[in-house]
């Protein structure tokens, strides 16, 4: 299956959820300052582990940076 994940084309396992996809980037998803979006929709943390992602669905994956100029 492939789906766009923060702008790229990616192939994942059928029955990939959205917390694998949190982790494919690098990110704990207990972390505080991650959000997650699919096909537009921001998804609640708690249901990140039972949220499985279609085929063509575009993903983003946010995280909260603190700092200023």
């Amino acid at each position: 299956m492939t789906v766009v994940l923060n702008g790229d084309a990616v192939e994942i396992g059928a029955g990939a959820t959205l917390a694998d996809l949190v982790r494919r980037l690098g990110h704990d998803p207990a972390r505080p300052g991650v959000a997650a979006a699919v096909d537009g929709t921001v998804v609640r943390r708690v249901d990140w582990p039972t949220t499985e992602v279609a085929d063509g669905a575009v993903v983003e994956v946010l995280t909260a940076v603190q700092g200023g100029a």
